[in-house]
C-alpha cells in the first residue's frame, strides 16, 4: 500500500507537477518530495530541484525552512497555509495564477537547453512531437521511469 505521507520515490513518482495546491502548480510534487527526502526515500530525485527553487524564489522561502515544516507532519492543507503565511512577499491570488500559468507552459530556453531536452525526449519516447514543456518531459520521465513505455 502506498503511504502519501512518507512517499517512497524510489516505489512510485511523487505527483505530476501540474497538480495544484492553492493555486500553486508543482507544489503537491515538491510536497512529495521533500516528504520523501525527510524519509530518505527520495530515490534519483533531487530536492531541491532547479524547478523547485523556482517555487522557492517565487514565495521567499527557503528550502531547508519549508522541509523543516514538512519534517513536523503537516498535511497538504497545513503546508499550503505555512507557505501562504510566510510567504515574502506576500501573493495575491491572481499572481499565483500567473506564475502557475507560465510555469506549467515553460519550455527549454538556450540552444543547450533545447539539445538536452530533444535529446531526453528521443531517449524516453522516440519519435514524439507533443512534448515540448518542462511539465511534458517531467511526466513522460516519471512515467517511463517507472515501467511505461512512451
Amino acid at each position: 500500500m502506498v503511504n502519501l505521507s512518507t512517499p517512497d520515490l524510489t516505489v512510485h513518482p511523487p505527483r505530476s507537477p501540474r497538480v495544484k495546491l492553492g493555486g500553486f502548480v508543482h507544489l503537491p510534487r515538491l510536497l512529495d518530495k521533500a516528504r520523501a527526502a525527510a524519509a530518505g526515500k527520495l530515490g534519483e530525485f533531487v530536492y531541491p530541484c532547479p524547478l523547485d527553487q523556482r517555487f522557492f524564489g517565487f514565495v521567499g522561502i527557503a528550502p531547508e525552512a519549508f522541509l523543516a515544516e514538512v519534517k513536523q507532519g503537516r498535511s497538504d492543507t497545513e503546508m499550503l497555509a505555512w507557505v501562504l503565511g510566510n510567504a515574502s512577499p506576500k501573493r495575491q491570488p491572481w499572481e499565483i495564477a500567473a506564475w502557475s500559468d507560465y510555469l506549467a507552459g515553460l519550455s527549454a530556453g538556450d540552444a543547450k537547453r533545447h539539445r538536452f531536452f530533444a535529446e531526453s525526449v528521443e531517449s524516453l519516447a522516440p519519435g514524439r512531437e507533443d512534448i515540448v514543456t518542462y511539465f511534458d518531459r517531467l511526466d513522460l520521465e516519471d512515467y517511463v521511469s517507472y515501467g511505461g513505455k512512451g
